[in-house]
């Protein structure tokens, strides 16, 4: 005989449901980390990210195929695009043409990592908010989600308290721009990830899972990093069982592992391991 659950029951279902966030889906891998042997052979490129047990990618580039032709060669490797960077410069001069390559390449989100400019205020802040609202309204209408990357240069003090970035998230419309955080740019610019993810929660969607070099000098503002500073995940300072905790507590739905050190084919099997000893 099937039990029913009475109210009371389903009062304390829910609350514990509601202390144990959904957890995202298992790690995927920015591409980036990968890039010198999918420009020499896409398919075995490719074939050495599945190879890693990887199912979910985010793209930075199609490698000079086109998005369908990409997205082909995604498909026979066993892979899934979720995500999908593109450049300031195509968001400004042919958005169509991103919508049309982001629906191609079959992802949800559509970032925007870079800017093109050597500086970031208060006045680049609000201009850039102007311009993510409108493409982000653009991208929703075509069932897509749009978000922006910091990378650390963002985080400079503006008058009137906060930062830069902060300015930027208080611009922009929830409903049309998304974050998505980068653990060592955050790290590196001399702010806390945790502390940031509290700070806005619901608003970052996507991370970049990324270490950073115990010891490693803090440069606020700084656009570049030291290659060495880049380590394999859970082996330097960051505090993932804390960033990890509050992440699903901010609503982040997808981690892409990203390596930039010096050798990722020997430290991508080091940082998967132990992201999957943390769950992921």
């Amino acid at each position: 005989m099937r039990k029913s659950f009475g109210p009371a029951s389903v009062v304390l279902l829910s609350s514990l449901f509601a202390a144990f966030p959904a957890r995202a889906e298992p790690v995927g891998l920015q591409l980036w980390s990968l890039r010198k042997d999918i420009a020499a052979d896409i398919p075995k490129g490719l074939a050495a990210v599945k190879a890693l047990g990887i199912v979910e990618v985010e793209t930075h580039s199609t490698y000079g195929a086109s998005a369908t032709d990409f997205r082909r060669r995604l498909d026979q490797a066993g892979l899934k695009a979720v995500s999908a960077h593109f450049q300031y410069e195509e968001f400004d001069r042919n958005l169509p043409g991103v919508i049309a390559d982001a629906k191609a390449l079959g992802v949800v989100y559509v970032i925007l990592p870079w800017l093109p400019r050597d500086e970031f205020n208060a006045r680049i802040a609000r201009r850039l908010a102007d311009k993510l609202n409108a493409w982000g309204a653009k991208l929703r209408e075509a069932g897509l989600k749009l978000g922006y990357h910091p990378h650390g240069f963002e985080f400079v003090p503006v008058e009137g308290g906060g930062t830069a970035f902060d300015l930027l998230v208080r611009s922009t419309r929830a409903e049309d721009v998304f974050f998505e955080m980068d653990v060592f740019w955050t790290a590196h610019a001399g702010v806390d990830p945790v502390a940031l993810l509290k700070a806005y929660p619901n608003r970052w969607k996507l991370v970049h899972v990324r270490d950073m070099r115990k010891g490693t000098v803090i440069t606020p503002g700084r656009r570049t990093a030291p290659e060495a500073d880049n380590v394999a995940v859970g082996t330097g300072q960051i505090d993932w069982k804390a960033f990890l905790a509050a992440a699903a507590k901010a609503g982040v739905e997808h981690y892409f592992l990203e390596d930039e050190t010096s050798a990722p084919t020997q430290n991508l099997p080091v940082s998967l391991k132990f992201l999957k000893s943390q769950g992921l």
